[in-house]
């Protein structure tokens, strides 16, 4: 079978399952791994070198990995300190120990491969997890808080996990001291370049970019910016990832980060996708088949472990209801345990039955994932009735509401801008003129680059938690584009528009926008009504 002839079925069969899962409120993720574990039992691939599908697989990983470094500012890391340094630290060492010890001692497996199993098993889905509940608001509630500042630590410590693993298989052929040192000083030294060297390079670079105002020049460097970082960390012995991640900090700072996240997640998303795939071709269905009643007595004795290791470390910080609801979202194994065994197999650190068990018992858990983070409230609620108390402290990805998002930053933005300051009314602006978001920045105003009519703008600049929207922007095609991303979201939001002529208003009435202020007819009237006053 020629290679084209892969493709076409592999997106049929992608597709196909997708659109049925879809149905059952189930991940993609899942539908994914489901399309490789199909393949590799219908189609013969021995005529395709795997490892460079594996390869290009990988880039999935390294573009999430740069899309989380660009959440970790120091401003959202300070403001969920315990959250992330304490509770996820806690969460990550306990459910590892324990995993680890339970697979030595009571399974025999030799300690390096334990410490592989334990690692891995302690992770949870950070791309089901945080879907689910940014689409349901969970995110917005106490246990979301909690189940956001563990994910993150979780995705901290992939890097040192991933070093970890590189460091078991070479342990037995360097010292460890030399290892240890040479890791070391070319840790300190990836760093060293990419933050002091490649922050400075990069904000001028992008700059640059931004002046010559192609979208396509934008997306192309912010491509090359994760790709030669991720190159870079690679040449000194560490994983791609690493250098994604930090390239992601390197920005997060910065005013591009918004749209940068909105430009980069179909790529993330597609190569995420071919990433499961391959993990779904490592998938052995007669494996499964043979060994069903064990895959399934692990799964289920992993999911209550880790549930109830997760619960007792959270009853220690918080509620029962609270903690049980955590306990509950972050229960499943998440995807970058793939990611983990794979660099264990191509290590000859984990046995080829042992991988077929793990990753089996890893989809099956993300199944469960999907279906039971999206009841998880209500699940909670049907055995224990008693509210929880509210947090003392704001949660931060509800630091702002009640706002005003203002489309456009040119002269009439900033003139409504100025109006909302004056009243004391919260605000976001957002502008795709680099020119007009350094005015704002200088002035000090909260002005963001980005593509309003971008739905990962919208969402990021908290949509669903404002009051209004006003959009002062010239481009009839771009208006409309921004009033149905706007709808998208949140339908029933308040949307105010400058307008010029009436053909827009009646294009604009069939979204269900109802407010205009229309440019020439207020100057008009205010014009004669200056006249009148004129003595004649």
């Amino acid at each position: 079978m020629d290679i084209l002839t892969i493709i076409v079925v592999t997106l049929a069969i992608s597709l196909g399952l997708n659109l049925v899962l879809r149905k059952l409120n189930v991940s993609p993720i899942v539908g994914y791994i489901l399309t490789g574990a199909v393949i590799i039992f219908f189609v013969d691939l021995t005529t395709v070198d795997k490892h460079y599908i594996e390869e290009v697989a990988e880039f999935g990983i390294v573009f999430l990995m740069f899309t989380i470094g660009l959440e970790f500012s120091l401003h959202h890391l300070k403001s969920m300190k315990k959250e992330v340094f304490v509770i996820g630290f806690a969460q990550v060492v306990i459910t590892s120990a324990v995993f680890t010890s339970i697979a030595h001692y009571i399974f025999g497996i030799n300690l390096n491969t334990s410490l592989v199993i334990g690692t891995a098993l302690a992770l949870s889905s950070t791309a089901i997890v945080l879907k689910i509940l940014n689409e349901n608001g969970d995110i917005h509630r106490p246990y979301g808080r909690n189940s956001l500042g563990i994910l993150l630590f979780q995705d901290i410590a992939v890097i040192p996990i991933l070093l970890m693993v590189v460091f078991l298989a070479n342990s037995e052929n360097t010292s460890v001291s030399s290892l240890l040192f040479q890791t070391l000083v070319s840790g300190i030294f990836v760093l060293v370049v990419l933050f002091v060297v490649g922050k400075y390079a990069t904000s001028k670079f992008l700059s640059a970019v931004i002046d010559s105002k192609s979208e396509e020049l934008f997306i192309a460097s912010i491509i090359l910016i994760v790709l030669s970082s991720s190159l870079f960390a690679h040449m000194f012995g560490f994983s791609y990832s690493l250098g994604a991640f930090i390239a992601g900090m390197l920005i997060a700072e910065t005013k591009y980060k918004h749209q940068i996240e909105a430009d980069l997640v179909p790529f993330r998303d597609l190569l995420l996708g071919l990433f499961f795939i391959t993990v779904g071709l490592q998938l052995n269905l007669q494996f499964v088949l043979d060994n069903f009643f064990i895959i399934v007595g692990l799964t289920a004795g992993i999911l209550l472990l880790k549930a109830i290791l997760i619960f007792v470390i959270m009853r220690v910080f918080t509620f029962t209801k609270r903690a049980f609801k955590t306990a509950l979202a972050l229960a499943q194994v998440g995807e970058f345990a793939f990611a983990i065994f794979a660099v264990a197999k191509s290590n000859s650190l984990i046995d080829g039955d042992v991988l077929q068990i793990l990753i089996s018992v890893a989809v099956i858990s993300l199944i469960f994932t999907s279906l039971a983070v999206r009841y998880v409230r209500e699940f909670t609620n049907f055995f224990y009735k008693q509210r929880s108390e509210i947090l003392d402290e704001p949660i931060i990805t509800s630091e702002i509401k009640n706002h005003v998002i203002v489309c456009g930053y040119s002269l009439l933005g900033q003139k409504i801008v100025k109006q909302l300051r004056k009243k004391d009314i919260p605000y976001m602006a957002v502008d795709q003129d680099q020119t007009h978001v350094d005015i704002g920045i200088q002035r000090g105003d909260a002005v963001f680059f980005g593509n309003a009519a971008s739905k990962s703008i919208l969402e990021s600049m908290f949509l669903k938690n404002a009051m209004a929207v006003i959009i002062a922007i010239d481009n009839d095609d771009k208006v409309r584009l921004i009033c149905e991303s706007i709808k998208d979201i949140n339908p029933h939001i308040h949307i105010i528009v400058k307008v010029t002529h009436q053909a827009q208003i009646d294009d604009l009435e069939g979204l269900g926008v109802r407010d205009f202020v229309n440019q020439n007819e207020s100057v008009a009237k205010l014009l004669v009504s200056k006249a009148m006053k004129c003595d004649l």
